[in-house]
């Protein structure tokens, strides 16, 4: 056997990257797989299309079985916070009370994660969103829902120092300035300082776990690879971890694995007004619903834009009429609704030994979602639009299940110390072991749930844990 590793990490997102952190500072040897490639803020591709094709999966093109969705996930080093937004909230009472009464799992309370969110936000610079970092399109936004009467609030985003003048959208393709709060700036440069070794560009086909260590298999540049290790982390999402543990044969062993895939599935609506709005410049995320109205009906209203690729993609119909949307981009506001999704899904291999998503949208989700879209439209008409699109494409965002968290191994995967049901030496922590959608942006959570992981995994390794107390919500 070639070097035994005490933990290899499989991805380099918000989980892997907590957790290599964690492990790394109290001094174990950590190996991070990674299947994409690593840029840095000075190599990132500086345009939509190269971006979509170069850091995402199948460029960003996962699509449902029946083709209704298109999943985004990420696949370069630093995951899916490199081509998100960063936008850092704690879930709420309604969304912990639910996965307690569904795990029957006391730490999930604000109380008891408050602890962890803690320890991941001092490690963070963050930043709420003010007036002065509004651009058009979030003051129509405001003035909009204050004309209702619909509640709101700042976006909290993880910046530093980010003088984004009128390119703030380029950060969907990865931060050129090094200040979005991405892993790559964050917690991965402390673990690499620490020790930790990343191979990027390694896919793991297979996990195989023994007694006593844990053998890892994939390719590394189309070359075969494997490696050994005491313990086993993975932590390639929903998609991905899922896959991995259905391609390492165990879903006789665990027969849960696979269900429950949830998401946040999104529509946006796009309005054309007589004045220019520039919805591509500047912050173009900056405030959110804060409505408990949207809340208790299953769905939030988001401040966004796109770039013209992705609006093009979203307006139907082709030829003069779809040239004629496009000249008027400069004209464009936009507003999303995302649905807190009830009707879960399924991840299986196909014969042909590809993933199949098998995400249909539920009779409530749909009426949820219609719901939503007709609050934006009477928003836009409200403030004066000419033209009013909601478009038919559904987009699935913030995946998460198919290796739920629970007590036992016939309807979970995955334990209270967050360990594979019957398989000591492997754990999970990302948003593969959600139990449902919380309705909320995930990544702050899936980092605080990574570093609770971590003290469980250290402790198993015989290791002294200091536990964090909690001191409040950081600016």
């Amino acid at each position: 056997m070639k070097h035994l590793h005490d933990v290899i990490i499989v991805g380099s997102g918000a989980s892997g990257s907590v957790i290599a952190h964690e492990l790394t500072q109290s001094g174990a040897d950590v190996l991070m797989l990674e299947a994409g490639r690593r840029f840095s803020a000075a190599t990132f591709p500086d345009n939509e299309l190269d971006a979509n094709a170069q850091l995402m999966w199948n460029g960003g093109m996962d699509a449902s079985r029946d083709a209704s969705t298109l999943f985004i996930r990420g696949k370069v080093v630093g995951g899916g916070t490199i081509i998100n937004q960063c936008l850092l909230d704690r879930f709420d009472d309604i969304a912990l009370d639910s996965w307690r009464h569904q795990t029957r799992m006391d730490f999930f309370s604000s109380d008891q994660m408050a602890l962890h969110y803690d320890a991941v936000e001092s490690h963070l610079a963050l930043h709420h969103m003010a007036p002065s970092d509004w651009n058009t399109n979030a003051e129509l936004y405001v003035k909009g829902f204050e004309s209702k009467g619909y509640g709101w609030a700042p976006l909290r985003r993880g910046q530093r120092d980010c003088g984004s003048g009128n390119d703030c959208m380029t950060c969907l393709g990865g931060c050129p300035r090094a200040s979005k709060q991405s892993m790559l700036e964050t917690f991965l440069p402390k673990a690499e300082n620490n020790g930790l070794r990343i191979e990027s560009e390694c896919t793991v086909r297979e996990v195989v776990h023994g007694p006593s260590f844990v053998t890892v298999c994939g390719y590394q540049r189309g070359q075969p690879i494997t490696r050994y290790a005491r313990k086993v982390v993975l932590a390639s999402g929903a998609l991905g971890t899922t896959e991995l543990l259905l391609r390492s044969r165990l879903q006789d062993r665990l027969p849960a694995l696979g269900q429950g895939f949830y998401c946040h599935p999104q529509w946006m609506t796009v309005a054309l007004f007589n004045d220019r709005v520039d919805s591509h410049k500047g912050a173009f995320q900056t405030v959110k619903s804060d409505e408990p109205r949207f809340r208790a009906a299953g769905f939030k209203l988001e401040n966004v834009f796109a770039g013209p690729i992705a609006i093009g993609l979203l307006k139907p119909g082709y030829g003069l009429d779809h040239q004629r949307f496009m000249r008027q981009y400069r004209n464009m506001a936009c507003i999303e609704v995302a649905v807190r999704d009830q009707g879960a899904g399924t991840l299986r291999l196909t014969r042909r030994d590809r993933l199949e998503i098998d995400k249909p949208l539920s009779d409530v989700d749909r009426q949820t979602a219609d719901h939503g879209n007709r609050v934006v439209v009477d928003l836009f008409q409200t403030l004066g639009a000419k033209e009013v699109v909601t478009s038919p494409l559904q987009i699935g965002l913030h995946l998460m299940g198919g290796c739920h968290i629970g007590q036992n191994a016939g309807d979970s995967v995955v334990n209270e110390h967050f360990q594979v049901h019957g398989l000591p030496n492997m754990y999970i922590a990302d948003s593969s072991i959600f139990p449902n959608a919380p309705g909320i942006n995930p990544s702050l959570t899936i980092m605080a749930l990574s570093q609770r992981a971590a003290q469980h995994i250290l402790r198993d390794c015989g290791a002294t844990v200091v536990q964090q107390q909690p001191h409040g919500v950081s600016a």
